[in-house]
C-alpha cells in the first residue's frame, strides 16, 4: 500500500520511523511511545480520531501486504509492537463500550453449556434488532452515481483485501469451528479461481465506476470511521485471545449481508450498470445466505460448544460490528441527505 499522508502527530511520528531501517533511531520509539501516552487521555472519541486510527491502520498493514518502501523487518519490531499495544488497549475498551450488549446478552443464555443452535439463535436475534437507518435502502432508491462512487471508496478499505482479517483465526481454532471457517474463506477466495476472489470482483466494480482499484488507493480520502471498522477486524484477528470476537464478527457480518447486497446491486442497476459492476453484490446475495448458517452454527456455535468461556467474546465481536456499522451508516447518510460528501477530501471526476 502507498504511504498515506499523516493525520496528526502520532501517525506522523510513526511514518517518520518507518521511513528508515529498523534500529536506525532507537530513541524514536521511546519518543513516539511517550507521545501516545500523553495524547491518549486527551482524545474524546478514539474510534473517530483520524490520527490514532491511521496509525493503527498502518501498524496493522505491516502484517498484511506491507507499506510501499517500508522495510519488512518492521513487522515484528518490538518497539512498534509495544506502540501498537498502547493504541490497541484503549481502542478495544472503546469498542467494548460501543458494543454494550455483549455482557447482558451472554448472561441471558439460560443454559450452562449453550449449544451451537442456541448461539446461532442469539446471533440471529441480535442481527434482527437493528432498526436504524438503512444505507442499503438508500443506495437502492436514492443514491446518485457520485454517492455510489463514495460508497465504493469507503468499502474499498476492507473489500480489496476481503476475508484476510478473518483468515488470521484459522490456526487459532480447532475442530468444527476451524472447518467452518475454512469452508467460508474458500468461497471468499474464489474457490481457487483468482478472478472469482471477492476482492477481485470488488475491484472490477470499482473499475466500472472509474475508480482506482489498487489496494489502499483511497486511504487518504476516507474518514477515521472507515479505518476503524477495518482496524476492529485486525484487532480481533491478530490477537489469539480475541478469537471469539473475530468468530462473532464474521458470523454477524454474514448474517447481515445477503439482503443489503441485493439492495446495493439494485441501486447500481437503477443507474444502468450491468453485471460486470453488480456481480460482486449479486454473488453475496447467494453466498452469504449459505455462509450465515455456517458462521452462526458451526463457526461461532461450534467454538462456544468447544470453549464455553468464549461466549461473551463471540457476542462482543458481533455487537461491536453492529455498533460501528450503525455509526458509519448514520455518518454517511447524514452527509448525503445534507448534500455533502461523506469523504475527507473531494472525489476526482470519473475516469
Amino acid at each position: 500500500m502507498k504511504i498515506p499522508e499523516p493525520r496528526g502527530p502520532i501517525s506522523a511520528g510513526l511514518l517518520a520511523i518507518l521511513a528508515g531501517p529498523p534500529g536506525s533511531d532507537p530513541s524514536a520509539h521511546a519518543g513516539l511511545s511517550q507521545l501516545v501516552q500523553d495524547r491518549l487521555p486527551l482524545v474524546e472519541d478514539l474510534i473517530d480520531d483520524d490520527d490514532i486510527q491511521l496509525a493503527l491502520f498502518c501498524l496493522y498493514e505491516l502484517h498484511y501486504g506491507g507499506l510501499d518502501g517500508v522495510d519488512e523487518r518492521w513487522e515484528w519490531n518490538p518497539g512498534l509492537i509495544g506502540i501498537r499495544q498502547l493504541l490497541e488497549e484503549p481502542f478495544e475498551e472503546a469498542l467494548r463500550t460501543a458494543a454494550g450488549l455483549a455482557v447482558p446478552a451472554a448472561e441471558a443464555m439460560s443454559t450452562e453449556q449453550p449449544d451451537s443452535d442456541g448461539v446461532a439463535a442469539l446471533l440471529f436475534a441480535l442481527a434482527a434488532e437493528d432498526s436504524g437507518p438503512s444505507l442499503s435502502r438508500y443506495v437502492a432508491k436514492k443514491a446518485s452515481v457520485e454517492q455510489l462512487r463514495e460508497f465504493l471508496i469507503h468499502k474499498s478499505i476492507y473489500q480489496l483485501k476481503e476475508a484476510d482479517p478473518h483468515t488470521w483465526a484459522i490456526p487459532r481454532l480447532t475442530g468444527r469451528a476451524k472447518a467452518a471457517l475454512v469452508e467460508i474463506q474458500a468461497d471468499e477466495y474464489g474457490g481457487g479461481l483468482p478472478d472469482r476472489m471477492h476482492s477481485a470482483m470488488f475491484a472490477r466494480t470499482m473499475r466500472g465506476l472509474g475508480l482506482d482499484d489498487r489496494y489502499g488507493g483511497y486511504v487518504d480520502t476516507v474518514p477515521a470511521l472507515s479505518l476503524a471498522s477495518v482496524n476492529m477486524m485486525s484487532l480481533f484477528g491478530l490477537n489469539r485471545r480475541l478469537r471469539g470476537a473475530i468468530a462473532g464478527h464474521l458470523a454477524i457480518y454474514e448474517m447481515t449481508s445477503s439482503r443489503p447486497n441485493q439492495l446495493y446491486g439494485n441501486g447500481f442497476r437503477r443507474h444502468g450498470f450491468e453485471a460486470s459492476v453488480t456481480g460482486y453484490f449479486d454473488e453475496h446475495v447467494e453466498a452469504d445466505a449459505v455462509h450465515e448458517q455456517i458462521a452462526g452454527r458451526d463457526l461461532a456455535g461450534g467454538l462456544v460448544e468447544a470453549e464455553p468461556g468464549l461466549l461473551a467474546d463471540v457476542l462482543f465481536g458481533a455487537t461491536a460490528a453492529l455498533a460501528i456499522d450503525a455509526r458509519f451508516t448514520l455518518r454517511i447518510m447524514d452527509a448525503w441527505e445534507s448534500g455533502r460528501s461523506s469523504l475527507r477530501t473531494a472525489l476526482p471526476a470519473a475516469a
